[in-house]
């Protein structure tokens, strides 16, 4: 019987555990998606810039705006990821 309630509380232990590894993770994660796809916005952009230098305030509105997007997403992701783990 009591091997029976240790063995259950440390199963328990380890699924939270690893529910706050796989949090952290995911959280991780955004942010290194966050960091690519604002860098292959920064990069697009300089290359549409050299190719059309008169749309330079077009391009860069648009670029500021895509990458706000891209930063909103991924902070939501590592808010979720972070309320996982402190909301447990």
């Amino acid at each position: 019987m009591l091997s029976t309630i240790l063995l259950d509380a440390t199963l328990s232990g380890a699924y939270v555990g690893i529910g706050y590894g796989i949090a952290a993770l995911g959280a991780g994660i955004a942010a290194i998606g966050a960091g690519l796809g604002i860098g292959r916005i920064g990069g697009s952009a300089l290359e549409s810039i050299a190719r059309q230098p008169e749309a330079v305030n077009d391009i860069r509105s648009n670029m500021i705006l895509t990458a706000a997007l891209v930063e909103g997403a991924a902070f939501f992701a590592m808010v979720i990821g972070l309320l996982v783990i402190f909301l447990k």
